[in-house]
């Protein structure tokens, strides 16, 4: 005796899981391409789609999706301008930081350029490159000695970009710098 498959109007499972599938796909798409435009153009699309209320769950996810391309893009560029402002004050322009916002023993970690700046001993300015060499994810935090990648636990010495321990199969690459008048500068 064999069961005939159902097809009585009941979506299948499968085409359920393509569906929610699509969805997902089409919120990264939107997510990728709100991020890479401008927030004033991204933000009427996303308040646009909001007050209407879409009972489609596409509309909803990609109404969400670039609702929240668009806040993570204004709060790095929120977090850019602060820092610009904190860094402007007593440095020179283009200038990374300061010579006194690099703590000694730690440092300090500038995603947007890439990069890793450190200061091992006093007076003594170390730069890396913030991509971990396990799987390209940036470090996120700077502790006890080490400067640590969140994805997979790599961990790279402040000193010299060595690998202290995770699967991160090379060092920090060492990105020039230089120091001059209380500044940093990348070269």
């Amino acid at each position: 005796m064999t069961q005939e498959p159902q097809t009585d109007g009941l979506a299948t499972r499968r085409g359920v899981l393509a569906g929610v599938g699509l969805v997902g796909l089409a919120g990264a798409i939107t997510a990728c391409g709100a991020a890479s435009s401008s927030s004033t153009s991204s933000a009427p699309a996303s308040t646009a789609a909001s007050p209407t209320g879409a009972s489609s769950t596409s509309a909803s996810a990609s109404a969400s999706a670039s609702a929240s391309a668009s806040a993570s893009a204004s709060a790095s560029a929120s977090a850019s301008e602060a820092n610009s402002a904190a860094t402007g004050a007593s440095s020179t322009a283009g200038a990374l930081a300061t010579t006194a916002e690099i703590p000694e023993g730690s440092g300090k970690i500038f995603t947007a350029q890439k990069v890793v700046v450190t200061q091992p001993t006093a007076g003594e300015f170390k730069a890396f490159s913030a991509v971990c060499t396990h799987m390209g994810c940036i470090v996120n935090q700077i502790s006890n000695g080490t400067i640590d990648c969140p994805c997979h636990g790599s961990q790279y010495n402040i000193a010299t970009g060595d690998v202290v321990a995770g699967p991160a199969p090379r060092p920090l690459p060492v990105q020039p710098i230089k120091v001059a008048g209380g500044s940093v500068f990348l070269e």
